[in-house]
């Protein structure tokens, strides 16, 4: 894999958390910073001009072909690993249209994408993938399956 598009700058991310029915959408591709498969929140980079809430609505689309409404802001994290260095910012979003389905990454080629997969999670479930970030986990209330407040 080559790491040069992701790696000799700051990328600033927005990425978005979709719950439903008590389950979190994820995304599984094959990161760039590992080289492992892992479970993530759809999201990507903002481009120069864009918003957080324009980048995340136009990600999210990308990804998974469906419509959102960004709600409120969650958390930010920092990675700096293998010389990559994302700046990621998380959002609540509520799904306004379209379907589920998988999508592309317009920056790589047919041949070479990273996304793999995408399906919701229970808390239960992500006791068993490798998904980050970690608070990812918290999302879910344990006791009652819904989004915490």
């Amino acid at each position: 894999m080559d790491r040069s598009r992701y790696s000799g700058s700051i990328r600033i991310r927005s990425c978005g958390v979709l719950i439903e029915e008590g389950k979190v959408l994820l995304i599984q591709l094959l990161s760039p910073v590992t080289e492992d498969l892992v479970w993530i929140p759809p999201g990507g980079k903002v481009e120069f001009g864009e918003t957080l809430e324009e980048a995340l609505k136009r990600e999210f689309k990308e990804e998974t072909g469906l419509e959102v409404t960004v709600q409120k802001f969650i958390d930010v994290n920092e990675l700096v690993q293998n010389g990559i260095h994302a700046i990621e910012f998380y959002f609540s979003v509520e799904k306004l249209s379209g379907s589920l389905s998988l999508g592309t990454d317009p920056e790589v080629n047919e041949y070479n994408q990273l996304i793999r997969d995408l399906r919701f999670f229970s808390k239960d479930q992500l006791e068993h993938i490798q998904f980050t970030p970690d608070f990812i986990g918290d999302v879910l209330d344990p006791n009652t399956g819904t989004e915490n407040k």
